[in-house]
């Protein structure tokens, strides 16, 4: 099933997602969906509130279904360790045509569970790094334009509000 992507404002992209406690099929198969709208809107990662589930659960794929062994499932991660610093342009499925600049750390390691409950820690430096913490920022209800300058994301609200407004949002 192709979920839409929730856009902001939407309420739920501001919220912490609710951890995840049970892996069943259910679990799985919205890991399997959540693939499958990422692929169809075009991205790279998605958390679960992006399409309007409150769950502490995203995917990521860099390679773009190119490789498929290089999806990763994460469910209730955790940053465990950061280090570096990096400054690149990011976008977001839930902010279309939104891009700027956003400090991150240019190393991260997270811990967390994969569909089926078992441990695993996944570290990455550049982009992995990024969409690593693009996405546990989302299942924290933060969004990117809220890690930018007060100028910026100024800026880029009242953008977005002017799109709202001629309909194209």
């Amino acid at each position: 099933m192709i979920y839409p992507i929730v856009k902001f404002p939407d309420p739920i992209l501001q919220k912490p997602a609710e951890p995840v406690t049970v892996f069943d099929d259910a679990l799985r198969q919205l890991v399997e969906d959540m693939f499958a709208s990422m692929y169809d809107a075009q991205g790279i990662g998605l958390a679960a509130p992006q399409i309007g589930i409150s769950k502490r659960l995203t995917v990521i794929d860099l390679s773009f279904q190119k490789k498929p062994e290089d999806k990763i499932v994460l469910v209730n991660p955790e940053i465990v360790a950061k280090s570096g610093k990096q400054v690149e342009e990011e976008g977001c499925l839930s902010l279309p045509e939104i891009r700027d600049r956003v400090v991150r750390a240019a190393e991260v390691t997270v811990r967390a569970q994969d569909a089926y409950g078992k441990p695993v820690e996944v570290s990455g430096t550049e982009l992995l790094s990024r969409a690593l913490q693009h996405e546990i920022d989302h299942l924290d209800g933060i969004l990117f334009i809220f890690r930018l300058s007060r100028l910026k994301r100024d800026l880029q609200l009242r953008r977005i509000r002017k799109l709202q407004k001629a309909g194209e949002w």
